[in-house]
């Protein structure tokens, strides 16, 4: 069966622009191709991108049986591990979701709550008035630190210490679109010692591994496994079988938990940050908002809150961070919004071309959160976190983390931009990240905890009138 229209250049400048200008590449494709398209990129199956609601919802309603859906996935491989629940199809890929899921839900979530407003703070609190931040590099340190202390469970002592800064660096080698190629050209992928760059990412992905080894040999050790971490309760979990995850599998699951849910909360972050304060009036009514719950608010009565809930949708909506879903591989010849499709056609609903529809999202280039505060959409019009089988198992958290963020960081910190450009989004890795990282200054302080009063923060000092 033919496959759908779309660009005729050859697959090699495809496949630079799908690199270098993703969302330029999908704009100037939507425009001239319409709701579905394909896309030939060297060294990958076809690309069938769709944005229409109706054909997403046909994808994610059709049972998740009829698809296959990891092993369109192994350019993550090298991130994380060929046993990661991302690369798995079928009752394995059911039974390891399986286990993994219970730690993200219920009574946990207020641990968790706890912990993203401590190190929120203790982070901010190192910041001194007049000096310029990086808000991407600070909310990394923010979310790094949640994941492992929630995640591996791990808060201080000389694992910690090694393991920080580990894994900010690896995933710092994609952070451009050019040293994003390294993961979409094999030949790059050349162990050429440790001075090469593919050289460098082994080694430092297997130093990685060997400290996550030794952590997991010393909990085994011990009689009862204690903790509410996400790594004990994975090693606690059972198949139906009775066999406990291997210490393969751990390894491959605690690293695709720090790629799915450290970087991306970061980078959503930092777009929120830019966003509420490149808008004035977005930012005056969150902080009534936020000032409405007193000094000392609950975090649940936060994450409650009806027009910060509304920015992080709109932030999310307007840059979704992954751009396009896991692909769907047809299983058996399948018809999706009257189109016939062939066995092992990939699909790929594309989360940003959905949320810019016009027929959805009136002025969809402009930020404007009161949009989700008018209406609700459905899981085919926004989907952030993908959906059916494949959405993200860690949402809850991300969405919770995000909020606690931002409510911490402005009800006590005055920000401001260091300039009035736009910030572009630009390729990270597999993600879209701001470019330059949101250059901000902390202007003033608003309020801190009497607790918290120090030599760095003397005294509260009165919000004054920001300027843009």
């Amino acid at each position: 069966m033919k496959l759908p229209e779309g660009p005729t250049s050859p697959a090699i400048v495809q496949l630079i622009q799908w690199i270098i200008d993703p969302l330029e590449f999908l704009d100037s494709c939507a425009k001239r191709y319409g709701d579905t398209f394909t896309l030939n990129l060297r060294n990958f199956q076809p690309l069938v991108l769709l944005s229409h609601p109706q054909a997403i919802r046909e994808i994610f309603t059709t049972d998740p049986n009829l698809f296959d859906s990891g092993r369109g996935s192994k350019i993550l491989q090298p991130l994380v591990g060929e046993n990661s629940l991302l690369l798995l199809d079928g009752d394995r890929h059911t039974q390891q979701k399986r286990l993994i899921m219970p730690p993200f839900h219920g009574e946990r979530m207020q641990t968790y709550a706890q912990l993203i407003g401590d190190i929120t703070e203790q982070v901010a609190s190192q910041w001194q008035v007049g000096k310029p931040l990086c808000m991407r590099e600070q909310m990394q340190d923010i979310t790094l630190q949640v994941i492992m202390q929630a995640v591996f469970g791990l808060r201080e002592g000389v694992r910690y210490q090694r393991l920080k800064p580990l894994l900010a660096t690896l995933l710092n080698m994609t952070d451009s679109p050019v040293s994003s190629s390294l993961l979409f050209f094999q030949f790059l992928q050349q162990d050429w010692g440790a001075w090469s760059p593919w050289g460098r990412f082994v080694r430092r992905r297997q130093q990685i591994y060997e400290l996550l080894q030794a952590e997991i040999d010393e909990r085994r050790e011990q009689s009862y496994l204690e903790g509410d971490d996400v790594l004990s309760l994975m090693m606690s979990a059972r198949y139906e079988q009775g066999q406990p995850m291997t210490d393969a599998e751990l390894k491959d699951e605690l690293m695709t938990l720090l790629f799915a849910g450290h970087e991306t909360t970061a980078t959503a972050l930092a777009w929120a940050f830019y966003w509420i304060h490149k808008r004035p009036e977005v930012y005056e009514k969150l902080i009534q908002e936020l000032d409405s719950l007193g000094t000392h608010p609950e975090p649940m009565a936060i994450a409650k809150l009806p027009y910060l809930t509304a920015v992080c949708q709109e932030t999310l909506r307007i840059y979704p961070v992954v751009f396009i879903t896991f692909p769907r591989i047809t299983k058996a010849p399948m018809q999706i919004m009257g189109r016939d499709y062939d066995t092992n056609t990939a699909l790929y609903p594309c989360i940003y071309l959905t949320h810019h529809r016009q027929d959805i999202y009136a002025e969809p280039e402009q930020f404007k959160p009161e949009r989700f505060l008018e209406r609700q959409f459905s899981p085919y019009e926004y989907l952030p976190f993908g959906g059916s089988s494949r959405r993200c198992v860690g949402l809850a958290l991300a969405q919770m983390e995000m909020k606690l963020v931002l409510a911490t960081i402005l009800s006590r910190y005055q920000l401001v931009l260091r300039d009035t450009k736009p910030v572009k989004p630009q390729r990270r890795g597999l993600t879209i990240s701001p470019e330059g990282g949101v250059q901000m200054v902390l202007k003033g302080v608003r309020y801190v905890p009497s607790e918290q009063v120090s030599p760095t923060h003397p005294a509260p000092v009165p919000l004054e009138t920001t300027t843009y």
